[in-house]
C-alpha cells in the first residue's frame, strides 16, 4: 500500500466570500466641463447704408452653468458587518482586515476573526509573526467551535509551534475538527491511524476518515481512499470505485494520482483503455516532477508502445528519473545501444531540464 503519509499545511481560514467591486472614479463628461468663452470680435467701423436698418434682434441670454457631480465616496468598513474584515483579507488590505477582526473579536466575541486573527499573526500577514498570539486566538476560537481554528491549532500541537510539541493533544483537536466535517482535519488524523504510532494502528477508521474528506472534495483524501479500495484496505476491494478516486484526485491536480489513473487508463484497469490520455497525464505528472511518471513516460517513448516512437526524448526522461533515484534496466540497455551522437544529444536535453534551463 503506497499511502504518503503527509500531513497537510496549515491553509488560509478565510471562507469564500464575494468582494464588492472598487470604486470608480467618476470623469466629467466633455458637455459638463467648464467652457472659456471666446473672445469678442473686434468692432468695425458702421457703413453707411441708404437701406432701411433691420430691426436688431433680442439678445441670447447665456444658459446657465451646470453643477458637476462630485465623485462618488467608497464607504468606511463597518466593523458590525460579520464578512467586512474577510472581505479586507481577500483584497490583500491586511491592515484593514487586522483591525477589522481585532473589533470583531474583542467586542463582539466573533469566533471566525478571532481564527482570521491566528492566521494573520501565524503567517505574519499584515503584522509580525507571533506564535504565542495566534496560538492564543486559536485556542479562543476553537473553545467557541470553529473547526478551522481546532485544525490549526492541532497543526501548531504536533509541530511544537509556541510550546512543546504533543500528538496527543493535536490529536484530540483533530478528532474535534474531524467530528465538525472538517476534511484536511479527518485526513491527518486518518495518518495517525495508518502509522498506529500515537494510537494503535486501526485501517477502518482510517477509511472511515479518508471518506469524510473525499466526499468533501480533498484530493489527498480521495488518493488515499483509492489505495484502500484497490488494495481492499479497511474496506472491501473494489477497483472499479479506486479509479473513480484516482480520477477525481488527478483533476484537483494530486501528481501521484495522476500517475496512478494514468497507469490505470493506459492499461485499462478499472476503467476503459485510452492510451493516449494516458500518456498526456504521464507528461503532465512528468512536468510537475514525478520521477514514476518520468520513468513510464520514457518506457512509452522509447518502446513506441501508446505513443509515436522518440527515443532521444525517452531516454531524457530516462536520465531524468534516474537523478532522483528511479532506475529501470531495460532503459539502461536501451541507452547503451544508440550512437555517441545520440546520446549527447540525450544527455544534454536531460541536463538542461534538471537545471531548469529548458
Amino acid at each position: 500500500m503506497r499511502v504518503l503519509l503527509r500531513l497537510a499545511p496549515v491553509i488560509a481560514c478565510c471562507t469564500a466570500l464575494a468582494v464588492p467591486a472598487a470604486a470608480q472614479i467618476s470623469l466629467t463628461p466633455p458637455s459638463l466641463q467648464k467652457q472659456t468663452p471666446p473672445p469678442a470680435p473686434k468692432k468695425q467701423p458702421a457703413k453707411k447704408s441708404t437701406s432701411k436698418a433691420a430691426p436688431k434682434a433680442p439678445a441670447k441670454s447665456a444658459p446657465p452653468a451646470t453643477a458637476v457631480p462630485a465623485a462618488p465616496v467608497a464607504p468606511a468598513p463597518n466593523p458590525t458587518d460579520e464578512n467586512a474584515a474577510y472581505a479586507a483579507y481577500q483584497r490583500g488590505q491586511y491592515k484593514t482586515a487586522l483591525d477589522l477582526a481585532t473589533v470583531r473579536a474583542e467586542q463582539f466575541g466573533d469566533a471566525k476573526a478571532m481564527t482570521l486573527l491566528g492566521e494573520l499573526y501565524a503567517n505574519g500577514i499584515g503584522i509580525k509573526r507571533d506564535d504565542e498570539k495566534a496560538a492564543n486566538w486559536y485556542r479562543q476560537a476553537a473553545d467557541r467551535g470553529d473547526r478551522e481554528a481546532m485544525f490549526a491549532l492541532a497543526m501548531f500541537r504536533i509541530g511544537g509551534r509556541a510550546g512543546p510539541a504533543s500528538r496527543e493533544e493535536g490529536t484530540k483537536l483533530l478528532a474535534s475538527s474531524a467530528k465538525l466535517g472538517n476534511p484536511k482535519a479527518a485526513y491527518n488524523l486518518a495518518l495517525f491511524y495508518i502509522e498506529g504510532n500515537t494510537f494503535p494502528q486501526d485501517l477502518k477508521r482510517a477509511a472511515e476518515l479518508l471518506k469524510i474528506g473525499a466526499d468533501a472534495g480533498n484530493p489527498e483524501s480521495q488518493y488515499a481512499l483509492a489505495t484502500f479500495y484497490k488494495e481492499g484496505t479497511g474496506v472491501p476491494k473494489d477497483v472499479a470505485k479506486s479509479v473513480q478516486l484516482l480520477k477525481a484526485a488527478a483533476l484537483a491536480e494530486n501528481v501521484d494520482a495522476e500517475v496512478e489513473y494514468a497507469i490505470a487508463l493506459f492499461n485499462g484497469t478499472g476503467t476503459l483503455k485510452d492510451e493516449i490520455a494516458a500518456v498526456e497525464l504521464l507528461k503532465k505528472a512528468s512536468r510537475q516532477g514525478s520521477p514514476i511518471a518520468q520513468n513510464r513516460l520514457a518506457r512509452v517513448l522509447v518502446t513506441g508502445i501508446g505513443a509515436p516512437l522518440d527515443k532521444i526524448e525517452g531516454l531524457k526522461w530516462h536520465l531524468v528519473a534516474k537523478a532522483k533515484g528511479n532506475s529501470d534496466p531495460l532503459l539502461d540497455d536501451a541507452l547503451a545501444k544508440i550512437t555517441p551522437d545520440e546520446r549527447r544529444e540525450v544527455e544534454d536535453r536531460a541536463r538542461k531540464w534538471i537545471s531548469g534551463s529548458r
